[in-house]
């Protein structure tokens, strides 16, 4: 069982359910997930969807990228009115909402938090099981194990041998670079700004180093782990979106961090659970037509081209490690702990 309670009635808490527990066995009939493309949270719990090879036990209903609603995001997430409206969009498969907050209040009809993706639903007790993303990510991978093959069942995002590695770098890279650009883009004042965009790259000077030590393909080295979701994420919408729209452009990972660009490239053609779950047209059309207080005429930009470059560097000792120089971002970087 979850060690708190799995949602307190009326609140603004969420849901913390774990599978499989008591109240959450792992039958491979009784679950659906709803999801955006174009949510970075939401991606973590679909690339571990299609790395594990659930996409049959776990069936999605997917929001459109855009509208979301008013300044205070009501009212909300909405669904197509046909799987052909918006492409990769779907209706909601289970009970035929046209937004995702009723399904929400189905939940809880006095629920006073937000109505974000990912959302996991249990058909059977009729109710959410969980909506943390970081939380789903960490048990996710091992809740249906013993329905799957052995090769799928083999992937562990979390081994015991890395867990000290994952949980030092994991807080920082969560707090500092895939909400930092958050911090960073919905910055008010420019002074708030200045200061928070800052930590994105110390982060992301610090990530350079890290998998630059460890030689790739991964984060931290031969295996996959979950800091490789997280990272993937973000890097992914990156050079894409937050770039210009989110004002975080003292550097790019194309042109600025080669380990990393390397390292994305790898995830992007080498991993198929990467780009079966990346879609960039909702990425895209999701910032740029959602955030009109950031971007009044919602236009979408073209670039940059191509989304995500080919040819991945086989030899991880040819790439020069790189990072932007700026004096606070590498103050920033260095208070970063190892």
């Amino acid at each position: 069982m979850a060690s708190k309670q799995i949602h307190e009635p009326g609140t603004a808490d969420g849901w913390h359910g774990i599978i499989p527990s008591s109240a959450f066995p792992a039958d491979p009939s009784r679950y659906h997930l709803y999801i955006g493309l174009f949510c970075p949270f939401a991606h973590r719990v679909n690339f571990v969807r299609h790395l594990k090879g659930l996409t049959s036990i776990l069936r999605t209903s997917v929001v459109k990228p855009y509208p979301k609603g008013d300044a205070k995001g009501w009212p909300g997430w909405r669904f197509p009115a046909s799987d052909s409206e918006y492409a990769g969009a779907t209706v909601d498969h289970l009970f035929g909402e046209d937004y995702l907050h009723k399904v929400y209040f189905r939940a809880d009809p006095d629920y006073k938090g937000r109505y974000s993706v990912p959302l996991l639903w249990d058909t059977k007790s009729n109710t959410a099981v969980a909506n943390e993303s970081i939380a789903i990510l960490r048990w996710l991978p091992q809740a249906f194990n013993a329905h799957l093959p052995p090769a799928l069942a083999a992937i562990d995002l979390y081994p015991p041998h890395l867990q000290p590695k994952i949980d030092a770098i994991s807080p920082w890279l969560q707090s500092d670079l895939n909400t930092g650009v958050y911090k960073a883009g919905f910055a008010e004042t420019q002074e708030a700004y200045d200061e928070k965009v800052i930590p994105v790259f110390g982060a992301l000077n610090k990530m350079e180093r890290i998998v630059a030590a460890h030689g790739g393909p991964f984060v931290l080295g031969k295996e996959m782990t979950e800091l490789d979701v997280l990272l993937y994420a973000t890097l992914i919408r990156f050079d894409t979106v937050y770039v210009q729209h989110f004002k975080c452009n003292l550097g790019t990972i194309r042109h600025d961090y080669p380990v990393l660009n390397n390292w994305l490239k790898g995830m992007y053609w080498d991993v198929p659970a990467a780009r079966a779950s990346t879609d960039f047209r909702h990425i895209k059309e999701n910032y740029t037509k959602s955030h009109d207080f950031i971007n009044p005429r919602a236009i979408t930009p073209v670039g940059p081209y191509p989304d995500v470059e080919e040819g991945v560097e086989r030899d991880w000792e040819r790439l020069s490690v790189g990072g932007v120089k700026h004096p606070k971002v590498l103050e920033y970087e260095a208070s970063i702990p190892d």
